[in-house]
């Protein structure tokens, strides 16, 4: 514990303007971007796949047809009442 408050006496804490990330921290946060981007991408295709699943009827669902025009989920909202 001594050792503790010794250190932390001696060990000065650096100015803000002292602190740098450098290269290296760019780099990361460039890499991390770039990560979250092909995630995203990847995301869209994984859920497009599972649309078209469960449009085809794999998951027990009754399969869809996209090009019918009868279908009223596609069809506009109309009011009746």
């Amino acid at each position: 514990m001594l050792d503790l408050l010794i250190i932390l006496l001696e060990d000065p804490t650096p100015e803000p303007t002292e602190v740098k990330a450098g290269p290296l921290g760019f780099a990361l946060w460039i890499f991390m971007i770039l990560a979250v981007v092909v995630l995203g991408f990847s995301l869209v295709k994984q859920l497009r796949k599972a649309q078209a699943a469960k449009d085809a009827g794999l998951y027990g669902d009754e399969p869809v047809d996209r090009t019918d025009p009868t279908d009223p989920s596609e069809s506009p909202a109309t009011d009746e009442r």
